[in-house]
């Protein structure tokens, strides 16, 4: 059983935290190379990991979409998509992909004469699925080892995750000491009791034999 709790609450805390990997936004430095529109094949289970901006996105099989192909400093290309997230999960509340878009196009660099930025954006990147993280929004730095900047909306929603996992915790653990504990303790005396009330008898009858035996 306690194989079985453990590894429950292993998954159960590695669902968490992909849950948040995916959800919360991450920054990237860049040098965009180039901004193109696809059509995207939305038909199957996949489609959980593209955007959903309204409802009439629900029903399409497919439709086009915006990317921007970058190169990070490392010299490892990296694609994202562009899509509105709108009023949908996650809360990005993002309406401006076509903004967004125009600021890529025209940011693009070339190696003689690289321009570096600050690209945030949510979700991952997967060859075999065909799943791009979805860009928020774009700022210029000075060059591939300038700074990310301090990622306030990460620290703000951890801690606000902490404090309520911690907040059940502490009121789970009072309730278990107020109302289970005492009876489980209870049951367990019971049992005992019931246990020694059983070797008594046994040993009654054991006694009562022997007074047998030695007739």
């Amino acid at each position: 059983m306690r194989y079985i709790g453990w590894t429950l609450l292993i998954a159960f805390w590695v669902v968490v935290g992909a849950f948040l990997h995916y959800t919360l936004p991450q920054r990237d430095i860049v040098r965009i190379v180039n901004t193109y529109e696809e059509r995207q094949e939305l038909g199957d289970w996949t489609r959980m990991f593209w955007s959903r901006p309204d409802t009439q996105s629900d029903g399409l099989i497919n439709r086009d979409v915006q990317f921007i192909q970058t190169v990070r400093a490392n010299g490892r290309p990296m694609v994202y998509r562009n899509e509105d997230t709108g009023w949908s999960w996650p809360p990005y509340f993002k309406f401006d992909t076509s903004n967004l878009y125009t600021e890529a196009a025209d940011s693009v660099s070339n190696r003689a004469a690289p321009e570096w930025y600050v690209l945030t954006h949510y979700g991952w990147r997967n060859e075999f699925l065909t799943i791009f993280p979805n860009a928020i929004s774009l700022r210029q730095v000075e060059g591939p080892d300038a700074s990310k900047g301090i990622p306030w909306v990460n620290i703000i929603i951890l801690t606000i995750i902490v404090a309520i996992f911690y907040a059940i915790w502490v009121r789970w653990r009072r309730f278990r000491r107020a109302r289970i504990d005492p009876r489980l303790e209870d049951m367990q005396d019971s049992w005992e009791a019931a246990g020694d009330a059983v070797s008594e008898r046994r040993g009654r009858i054991r006694r009562w034999l022997d007074t047998w035996k030695s007739k």
